[in-house]
């Protein structure tokens, strides 16, 4: 069974929900998401003989929501994955983020490798710090309707979404869903700023499948406290861009695994699929090709469940049949695919 706790980790408090015993997996949401967009793996690593730790990332759920902005750089948000590492008792951890877990998840394994057994990211490629800052270089490009500019103004956003939050979040998930209406290629998620987001969003009269009232009925009490905390790591992509300039072209060493829908936002971004391209180049020590799902799109944990867990318990299979290097720097035997 799930059990549920807080631990006190870098000066506030985080809820984790956890299950199992073995070698510790932490599992990184993104979002708009909390802890439960992780439930049919929990379980199912558990079983596999894991410790399975799912929290609700700072600014989401239950988890405390630092007032200031800068409370929520890559350093914090590495920091807080380091000191539930800690705090659970642990030297080392596997890491798997999901959207903006990701980015957790990889930097994680880029800054502290010797705290990393092996990292899993779904959605979101591996770090490529480009040549100008995010939010600039998606303004030029878009003139400024992508939404990351759209986020990055204080209490726009927040508003937009917090006024009927149920609504918001069915939205969400169904739009940038593989279930949404196919529309032949993907489109970027660009915003009206006068007519702000959501009125461009799909709105399903039935919920897909893989996406229960229930499941919904969860995510919308995580959002009880609103979007601000969320939003504000979008806030701090430009002041990441330059926090990580003595990473530049650093690469991830650790053991790593890439999992992506083909009908996902994420790798139709600008330079995106180049990333994955080069893949091997950013992540010497990936343990198989890209998994590719077809007919997935975002909330590739959610829609996918069986192969994604069967796609993780196999990498966390063949990490911990492994010989693992003491100083975090080496994985003895890359597995092609």
């Amino acid at each position: 069974m799930v059990t549920h706790r807080f631990v006190d980790v870098n000066g506030i408090r985080l809820h984790i929900a956890e299950q199992g015993e073995g070698p510790l997996v932490i599992l990184l949401h993104g979002f708009p998401e909390s802890w439960h967009s992780w439930h049919h793996q929990i379980g199912a690593l558990a079983d596999a003989g894991f410790h399975v730790v799912a929290p609700d990332q700072r600014g989401y759920g239950s988890s405390d929501h630092p007032d200031e902005v800068d409370a929520y750089t890559i350093f914090h948000l590495v920091g807080d994955v380091v000191g539930l590492i800690q705090e659970l008792g642990e030297e080392k951890a596997y890491v798997v983020g999901h959207d903006w877990g990701a980015p957790v998840a990889w930097h994680t394994a880029l800054l502290r490798p010797d705290l990393v057994l092996g990292v899993a990211g779904l959605s979101v490629p591996p770090p490529y710090r480009g040549t100008q800052r995010p939010m600039a270089m998606m303004q030029e490009i878009f003139q400024g309707r992508f939404y990351w500019n759209y986020f990055n103004q204080p209490g726009v956003a927040d508003a937009e979404f917090g006024r009927d939050t149920r609504t918001t979040l069915r939205k969400f998930l169904y739009s940038a869903s593989g279930s949404a209406s196919p529309s032949g290629e993907i489109m970027q998620p660009l915003v009206d700023p006068e007519k702000g987001w959501l009125v461009a969003m799909e709105d399903p009269e039935v919920l897909p499948e893989w996406l229960t009232e229930e499941d919904l009925d969860t995510l919308t009490e995580s959002f009880s406290k609103g979007f601000t905390g969320a939003l504000n790591w979008y806030r701090n992509l430009d002041r990441n861009w330059d926090l990580t300039a003595p990473w530049n072209n650093a690469v991830v060493t650790r053991p790593a695994l890439y999992i992506f829908g083909d009908r996902d936002l994420v790798p139709a971004f600008p330079g995106a699929r180049d990333v994955i391209d080069q893949l091997p180049n950013f992540m010497p020590s990936l343990v198989r090709a890209p998994i590719e799902l077809p007919g997935c799109g975002h909330w590739t944990q959610q829609e996918r469940p069986a192969e994604v867990n069967a796609a993780l318990i196999d990498f966390l299979t063949i990490c911990e049949g492994q010989d693992q290097d003491p100083e975090g720097q080496q994985f003895g035997g890359a597995v092609p695919s």
